[in-house]
């Protein structure tokens, strides 16, 4: 039997939560006319906005609306209280990790994660070993994806280290509703989300030594999926979105080429994979990265966010390991739980895995944006086949977790209003301090019935409210 969905706005007895009392009210006087128009308005500015994104590998490059509901995801304080201060757990301890496993090795010396695991997986860089980093922080920024489950509780399914991504539709959104709504925002407080541009720039500057950093946003280029984030962030910083091309090593510096000439380049915002950043030292065909760039950053003269390096925290092989470098470095119980996971690499877990695929959803270690994953439940019989012959070919690259019954929040479609799966990314920023703001992107599977949330599966995006600790409804 199928576990019940939670329902992020009604109760078990089909009543409004009370956070969603005011909401509720509000959409009684709706009219559908109403909401088609505003939909429209709304699908216009994200157009004149650029609020878009293309599919990598779509070879013609068309950018594509990412579809925005109207109904907001509400979170009341208390609620957010705990998932905010367990966020804040979990990216302490994946940092100290970070800096432990290529320092001291103290985790992988007490055998609480198998040593070939780290140091033989395609994203542990050897060339971190013993480097020092300002205030030791690897995970600048942290996106982690949060599921709440039938039971009610919030669940980490997997983090984000490396180029999280997602945060301007986050300040699109609310922007957009503000502009679409004012009048349900005068019926709620909800804490802002507008300052994280300040907050982000603040923990960039923070993570240099230099008292006055110069930071850039290093993008491919347009032709990234994530182009339209990259350039909105920088202008929102007030800092220059750069290219390979526009950055140059000299006598162990990094420099941008400006109007004025050369500028000396303090902090590196990466949103370009490792393998790409520096062609001396990595992918020798990159063509997005900085010739000399390993060297300069190896002497301590530019700060990488996120750090070289850092993927081997967000590998999902790694992921099961977590709950344990919480209590190893912190000496604390996880607050927030991980979500059951097999990995195929144990010949036990694997065994299991194929005998319940038809069950379970399958993803590769290294994946991403939803693609190379099995979900069991809605794949054929020949798909679930041909899954298990690749997954036997290579488990070490997949692990399995459960179908879990992702809770749903209403949207608005043709005729009215249902539910739909949804999931959560909030951001952390760690330097000198740690900071979140209140929200994230919450992510909805606009498909019924569907369990995949990314943009390039077809998903689309709410506004989070999250709401002051005063707040009466």
């Amino acid at each position: 039997m199928a576990a019940p969905i939670f329902n992020e706005m009604s109760d078990d007895s089909g009543l409004p939560r009370p956070h969603y009392e005011a909401f509720n009210s509000w959409l009684n006087g709706v009219s559908e006319d109403m909401v088609h128009l505003k939909q429209t308005e709304a699908d216009l500015i994200s157009r004149r906005t650029g609020i878009t994104f293309s599919l990598n590998g779509d070879e013609d490059g068309t950018e594509r609306l990412i579809p925005s509901d109207l109904i907001p995801r509400i979170i009341d304080a208390k609620e957010w209280a705990q998932l905010e201060t367990g966020l804040v757990q979990r990216v302490k301890a994946i940092n100290l990790f970070l800096h432990d496993v290529y320092h001291q090795q103290n985790i992988l010396r007490a055998g609480l994660i198998p040593t070939e695991q780290v140091l033989a997986n395609a994203q542990f860089l050897p060339m971190m070993l013993g480097l020092d980093l300002p205030h030791q922080t690897y995970a600048h920024i942290a996106g982690v994806d949060i599921v709440r489950h039938s039971d009610g509780g919030f669940y980490v399914l997997e983090d984000n280290l490396r180029v999280p991504s997602g945060v301007s539709y986050m300040l699109s959104n609310r922007i957009l509703m503000m502009r679409l709504f004012p009048d349900l925002f005068r019926r709620y407080a909800v804490r802002p989300v507008e300052h994280y541009p300040a907050l982000l720039l603040q923990t960039l500057r923070s993570a240099s030594w230099v008292e006055q950093p110069t930071v850039v946003l290093h993008t491919p280029g347009r032709f990234n999926s994530a182009y339209f984030e990259h350039a909105f962030l920088a202008k929102q910083m007030g800092i220059e979105l750069v290219e390979g091309s526009d950055l140059f090593v000299r006598d162990g510096f990094v420099y941008m080429q400006t109007t004025e000439g050369p500028q000396q380049v303090d902090v590196i915002y990466r949103r370009v994979d490792d393998s790409y950043m520096d062609p001396l030292s990595f992918e020798p065909d990159s063509f997005i990265g900085v010739p000399g760039l390993a060297s300069v950053y190896r002497q301590g003269h530019v700060v990488i966010a996120n750090a070289l390096g850092t993927g081997v925290a967000d590998d999902k092989s790694i992921y099961p390991y977590v709950p344990e470098m919480i209590r190893f470095y912190l000496g604390e119980e996880p607050i927030l739980n991980n979500v059951q996971t097999w990995q195929c690499r144990k010949p036990d877990e694997l065994s299991y895995v194929l005998a319940n695929l038809s069950q379970l959803v399958v993803k590769e270690v290294h994946g991403a944006g939803g693609y190379g994953m099995l979900v069991g439940p809605t794949a054929s019989k020949a798909e679930v086949e041909a899954f298990a012959n690749v997954l036997k070919a290579n488990p070490e690259n997949y692990i399995a977790q459960p179908t879990l019954s992702l809770s749903a929040c209403p949207i608005f479609v043709d005729k009215g209003i249902a539910p739909r799966h949804i999931d959560l990314r909030p951001f952390v920023l760690m330097g000198k301090e740690t900071r979140i703001v209140p929200g994230g992107l919450t992510r909805v599977a606009l498909r019924e019935g569907s369990l995949v949330v990314n943009s390039s599966q077809g998903g689309g995006t709410k506004d989070t409210w999250v709401l002051e600790e005063t707040e009466a409804n």
